[in-house]
């Protein structure tokens, strides 16, 4: 978890629209366009979170992603997981050997056990983690809820059916769309 890119901010957005879309399976495609992102971008990210078993693809012309498991079960870890890997926060570079005093042999006692510094960084580390895996989708959803005003998601909803509509009339017949 070197650094949260706007990948996750994205990929933790669209799994949002997952748990407010009724059970149906939305095409990365459709929540790249809903969010004003490319396409491409989102195309990426989604087989990571697939991967993870955080999402599953439906095929077809009505084909895209749901969510895997239920929002209470997927943290924000896992997401940046996922997207990210599990890189460490901060790569020490064991800089207190180097010093020019020591004639490039550093004593024992100048090198031994976790350096100062890493040991803060691994507790920020820690803490980051623990907060990201005790935040869940559904508390995220739950608090979006409350604040979005009530007609928000019908017309979420009606953008999402019509989009489905056009991709089912281009289509002509059920044909596999796959989930982008």
């Amino acid at each position: 978890m070197a650094h949260i890119t706007t990948s996750v901010e994205y990929g933790i957005h669209c799994l949002l629209w997952l748990v407010g879309n009724s059970g149906r399976p939305a095409s990365s495609r459709d929540l790249a366009e809903l969010q004003g992102i490319s396409p491409s971008f989102l195309a990426k990210i989604f087989p990571k979170l697939e991967k993870a078993g955080i999402v599953k693809a439906s095929e077809g012309v009505r084909g895209g992603y749901l969510l895997a498991r239920a929002p209470d079960e997927i943290s924000f870890l896992d997401v940046v997981d996922a997207i990210e890997g599990q890189k460490p926060l901060f790569d020490c570079q064991e800089v207190r050997g180097r010093c020019a005093v020591f004639d490039a042999r550093p004593p024992g006692w100048a090198t031994a056990g976790t350096c100062a510094i890493h040991g803060v960084m691994l507790k920020a580390e820690k803490a980051m983690r623990d907060v990201l895996a005790a935040q869940t989708l559904g508390n995220a959803g739950a608090q979006f809820n409350r604040k979005a005003p009530s007609g928000f998601f019908a017309e979420v909803d009606d953008w999402m059916d019509k989009r489905m509509s056009e991709r089912t009339a281009r289509s002509g017949k059920p044909a596999r769309d796959g989930p982008h």
